[in-house]
């Protein structure tokens, strides 16, 4: 594509708009972003770069340009409005159920969000507010939110974890995570990804309670719920 096949008149946004399609293809050097575009060399830096300052490009470890986490971000927020429409019916439904609490996370930097939550009404349970900021370094939820990352970030987010890069294996080759006191001692959880049309996972649909109720092995009882609830709302997202 160039900047032929998309004028709209002005000039500077049709060049940054062909540097971002050409970097759906995947990461490319200055010449090969040059090849792909027809922009001149020192036009297609200078973009570029910008485009950087503002995350929508970033570099990857080898310094080849890639699309930046903005564009992720973006995307994100306006997939939200859909997914937590039909949170809220999953995790009533997977609370009543299972007979514990629910919540949703995404990950924002380096936390985890809880966007959406079903409390259990009764007994002891684990309370966690909608917009609470819980660590990317422990739980089930973290663990699905990093499970699928990239390279680059899933060995930083690696550092000082409670889990290890072989219990994230396990959790890609299950399809679901658990923990057992990792967050808060005597509590337990199971979460299973939730994923875009892109197939991107980009929430994290988890089961809490006890480990008195959860026992030490909480995925026997819960994964098969958490999953099947999960795979709900990732068609959700597939319909919207």
């Amino acid at each position: 594509m160039n900047v032929s096949d998309i004028s709209s008149g002005v000039g500077v946004l049709d060049k940054a708009a062909v540097i971002l399609g050409a970097l759906a293809s995947g990461p490319a050097t200055l010449a090969e972003l040059v090849a792909a575009t027809g922009l001149a060399r020192p036009t297609a830096h200078r973009l570029a770069t910008a485009l950087e300052r503002h995350r929508m490009v970033a570099r990857d470890l080898r310094g080849r340009f890639v699309l930046g986490p903005r564009l992720a971000e973006l995307s994100a927020v306006a997939g939200e409005d859909c997914l937590l429409a039909a949170a809220g019916p999953v995790l009533t439904s997977l609370r009543d159920t299972t007979g514990e609490s629910t919540q949703l996370y995404r990950r924002q930097g380096e936390v985890r969000v809880c966007v959406a939550a079903a409390e259990r009404t009764a007994g002891l349970r684990d309370i966690v507010p909608v917009g609470s900021a819980l660590p990317m370094k422990v739980g089930s939820a973290a663990q699905v939110l990093l499970a699928w990352e990239d390279p680059e970030r899933y060995y930083h987010g690696l550092q000082g974890a409670r889990f290890t890069a072989t219990a994230l294996s396990g959790v890609r080759r299950r399809g679901w995570a658990q923990s057992i006191g990792e967050r808060e001692p005597g509590m337990a959880s199971v979460s299973a990804p939730v994923r875009d049309p892109a197939h991107r996972v980009v929430a994290a649909l988890t089961v809490t309670g006890p480990i008195q109720r959860l026992t030490r092995h909480p995925g026997a009882r819960l994964a098969k719920a958490a999953v099947d609830a999960a795979d709900r709302l990732t068609d959700a997202m597939r319909h919207s």
